[in-house]
């Protein structure tokens, strides 16, 4: 998939490097591209585990964990509706397909940092590497 004409959402702590897992970042690297070059560049705020600690233990037993987790993406996700990928150096196999279902494509690579993302993108070389999904207790390998 050619990315050079595409708004990018990087998983980021510092605006710097990619984060090496989604539902831990603060932030996401917002990169707007036209034929390679980036055009716009903005962060924007994005929630995370440190998000919804108030959400665990009493009060939630009636929410199944899997609802909890999917209104947990959904907050996470929707600061990028308008991206056509996210991108990050891992994440667990719920984001991956809550982003899919989304209609935003999940992006794992091992490059650190966000201008090593542009350059790849720049150079139409940004793979997805399936390995870097988290897996979670209770979650089964989907990643093969």
């Amino acid at each position: 998939m050619d990315l050079r004409n595409a708004v990018l959402a990087i998983v980021t702590d510092d605006g710097t490097s990619v984060s090496a897992h989604f539902g831990r970042a603060q932030f996401y690297e917002v990169i707007t591209f036209t034929d390679g070059k980036v055009v716009k560049r903005e962060r924007r705020e994005k929630a995370g585990h440190h998000s919804f600690a108030s959400q665990e233990g009493p009060g939630n037993e009636g929410h199944p964990h899997g609802e909890l987790h999917e209104r947990r993406h959904q907050t996470m996700v929707s600061p990028v509706m308008d991206c056509m990928a996210v991108i990050g150096r891992g994440m667990g196999q719920g984001a991956v397909d809550h982003l899919r279902q989304s209609n935003l494509l999940p992006i794992l690579t091992g490059l650190h940092t966000i201008d090593e993302v542009i350059d790849a993108v720049a150079a139409g070389s940004l793979d997805h590497d399936a390995r870097r999904i988290h897996q979670h207790h209770g979650e089964q390998d989907r990643s093969t």
